[in-house]
């Protein structure tokens, strides 16, 4: 019951992520913001998201990991709510603090480290792999139909309506971990960051987060709701299309989720993260140089298919590098760097779109990535996971 719970707060945030990495770049333009201004509200709630992971890691080992997740969901519903309401632009830059405006079209945000902690131990051990792979597959597939449902908002109207219904989603997810049993719960009073403490531990977090920064970085000047504000900017793109594209990704990103966890099994979850991802930023840089709407769309469906693979191979390996109590602490701390990292991304981006300079965000972004997954296989090849033989 509780692991249904899990994945059922899981799909509803990641249906309005879904939507609302297609339709925020545009809402915003609708509501008189430039394309600079744009780009620094997208890098704002980037660096929320993933720092307020560290402030829900400590709520939880203080008041309990039900009432951080319920805290969660009601600030997914004042980012709906003041995208919803706002007219002015110091207003609409705000609602990113929340970190919960899902720019980055999956959950990046606040819930996820005390989620991938009870998921791991939820499970065997032997079973890990593929369970993170299942926990990004329902995200995976709620994206994909929040994506579509984005090609409904056809003006100021509707983009004003998904995001009333985007501050609904929040209030479910508000309700959600009231509803789950005490076995959730980490060990009373514990600290919430002890891993800091311990030299091995913190070593190899630091070098993973240093890694992580980069590709986040990387990521940022590419993340979906920056793809999709460039294609409606470069091309002419309209909502009507941008949400099946992107519904059209999610599904892409779904299916290669499963394959991950699979994948993982047979070639170890390092491996699985670089000889994936390496290609599909590639496909990334050749984006940069599509002639025609059609072409950029082929390419990132290509990217896409491949460059997501990571992301369960990833999570398992950050919660099985490191003890049992310091597993939230790992994801919390690793992504709040990455959120950091991202952040700087939008804006960059935002700028090269506003001087119609539209290869640099794919040039950067692909570039860069690269180095970080030579660096990543260079650093961590040799180093397993606890269940990896």
């Amino acid at each position: 019951m509780d692991r249904a719970l899990l994945l059922g707060g899981r799909g509803a945030r990641a249906f309005g992520f879904g939507f609302a990495a297609v339709l925020v770049g545009v809402h915003l333009e609708s509501r008189g913001l430039d394309a600079p201004l744009v780009g620094l509200t997208l890098g704002v709630a980037l660096a929320a998201s993933s720092l307020s992971g560290l402030a829900t890691t400590y709520l939880a080992s203080r008041f309990g990991r039900r009432r951080a997740l319920a805290l969660c969901g009601l600030l997914m519903a004042l980012a709906g709510l003041d995208l919803a309401v706002a007219t002015d632009a110091p207003w609409l830059v705000a609602a990113g603090l929340t970190g919960m405006l899902g720019v980055a079209g999956v959950d990046l945000g606040p819930f996820a480290a005390v989620e991938q902690a009870a998921l791991a131990e939820a499970v065997a051990p032997a079973r890990r792999n593929l369970a993170f792979a299942r926990y990004s597959l329902t995200a995976g597939l709620f994206n994909a139909a929040g994506s579509l449902s984005a090609g409904l908002a056809a003006n100021a109207e509707a983009l004003r309506a998904f995001f009333l219904f985007y501050a609904a989603i929040g209030l479910v997810t508000a309700v959600l971990p009231l509803l789950l049993s005490p076995r959730v719960e980490s060990a009373p009073g514990r600290p919430a960051f002890a891993a800091l403490r311990r030299p091995a531990t913190r070593r190899v977090l630091a070098g993973l987060a240093a890694l992580f920064a980069l590709d986040s970085f990387a990521g940022g000047f590419v993340a979906n709701s920056v793809i999709s504000y460039w294609l409606h900017v470069r091309f002419g793109a309209e909502p009507a299309l941008l949400g099946p594209i992107f519904g059209g990704v999610a599904v892409l990103q779904s299916v290669s989720y499963e394959v991950s966890g699979r994948l993982s099994d047979r070639i170890g979850l390092i491996n699985t993260m670089v000889f994936t991802h390496l290609p599909s930023n590639v496909l990334l840089i050749l984006v940069a140089l599509s002639p025609s709407l059609g072409w950029a769309v082929g390419l990132l469906f290509a990217r896409f298919l491949l460059s997501q693979m990571d992301v369960p191979a990833r999570q398992a390996y950050v919660v099985s590098i490191v003890p049992p109590e310091d597993r939230a602490a790992a994801v919390a701390v690793t992504g709040a760097v990455r959120g950091v990292a991202q952040g700087f991304g939008p804006p960059l981006a935002g700028v090269a779109i506003g001087a119609a300079a539209f290869s640099l965000p794919f040039l950067a972004g692909g570039g860069l990535k690269i180095v970080y997954d030579i660096g990543l296989f260079a650093a961590f090849r040799s180093r397993r996971a606890e269940h990896e033989a």
